[in-house]
């Protein structure tokens, strides 16, 4: 694709929030019909590398009997104001007004929005009525780097046009209390909600360009990470081979899609990737022979917000931006599918 400019990237965060040892003591009241697997799993609290996390509700709602329409009735509202406050720091930060928006690509997979979400804030945002919408579901812990890279190849692909990008993610409403399966109690210690936005494209100067993107999707690995659609709402399905497999598969998938964009990955000045968790913050940096600690910036994500999947990624971003964009960087994720997402950014 023909390099566009990122032009901002804002972040939101949802307005409780709650600390690991108050989520641990949490943890332990809410799982007592379930001591043995509490007690065998405690454990993920403390090494988990979390230090507190926002959430969309008081911590107290989870605690009580909810259902599909519960759950989707508190996504939908959180995500309506993430969805304001992001978008309009990023359009802001852009040096645009919401009119000079052309198309919108949104990004979310722990709720149901139908009109989707940037079609039920259009009016509020100031969105003209022939602005391009793209919501994207699916695409889990990836979708930040997926979602900025399709808002990006829109963009190259009319010259001149400004594509805001929104990615928001309530992950902490799949919280589940009704079930044995040990996912559930890893959630409760990992998740954390959160929105991230994005202006690509247009005339104006960039905060960093965006060069190319780049995906890897592993056949027969359904089952090691996504959703469950169940009576009472979603559950997690997280496995416990996703640190081994990112360890023995992420450096040749990450060659290949160097080649792909026609840069070595020594040239590279730093890897920018989801932390999903401690493990797996650790897997990469071993798997791609990194500098143990390294990957500074994504465990600060991961101690003062959790994994909030998809915006999880941009929020590091943000945090590299701040301290200043090496002349090349690769943004990673992995995803459902498995999948591992891929975008080569360089300094403005």
């Amino acid at each position: 694709m023909t390099s566009v400019p990122l032009r901002s990237l804002a972040t939101a965060v949802p307005p409780f929030s709650i600390s690991q040892d108050a989520a641990k003591a949490l943890g332990r009241e809410l799982f007592a019909g379930r001591k043995a697997l509490y007690d065998r799993l405690r454990g993920v609290f403390d090494n988990a590398g979390i230090r507190q996390r926002n959430l969309v509700a008081p911590p107290d709602w989870y605690a009580g009997n909810h259902g599909w329409e519960e759950r989707n009735r508190v996504y939908l509202e959180a995500c309506e104001a993430l969805f304001l406050e992001a978008a309009r720091k990023a359009i802001a930060e852009a040096g645009l007004a919401p009119e000079q928006i052309d198309g919108v690509v949104t990004v979310s997979t722990t709720g149901i929005a139908t009109p989707s979400l940037e079609a039920r804030v259009a009016s509020e945002l100031g969105l003209r009525d022939d602005v391009r919408r793209v919501p994207i579901f699916g695409l889990g812990c990836a979708g930040g780097v997926s979602g900025l890279s399709t808002a990006a190849r829109l963009a190259s692909a009319a010259s001149g046009s400004n594509w805001l990008f929104v990615t928001i993610e309530t992950c902490s409403i799949s919280i589940r209390l009704d079930t044995d399966d040990p996912a559930a109690l890893v959630a409760t210690a990992l998740f954390g909600d959160g929105a991230a936005a994005a202006v690509v494209g247009g005339d104006g100067p960039g905060i960093a360009t965006i060069r190319d993107s780049a995906e890897r999707l592993w056949p027969g690995t359904l089952q090691i990470m996504g959703w469950r659609v169940e009576d009472p709402g979603l559950a997690v399905v997280f496995d416990r081979a996703i640190p081994p497999f990112v360890h023995d598969n992420l450096a040749p998938a990450i060659d290949a899609m160097m080649k792909q964009f026609g840069v070595a990955r020594s040239e590279l000045g730093r890897l920018c990737s989801h932390p999903g968790g401690a493990k797996v913050v650790d897997a990469i940096e071993q798997a791609l022979d990194l500098e143990t600690g390294s990957l500074d910036l994504e465990r600060e994500v991961l101690r003062d917000h959790g994994n909030m999947s998809a915006p999880t990624v941009l929020f590091v971003l943000k945090r590299l931006l701040q301290r200043g964009l090496p002349d090349t960087t690769l943004l990673t994720a992995f995803g459902p599918g498995f999948t591992c997402a891929s975008l080569l950014l360089e300094r403005a």
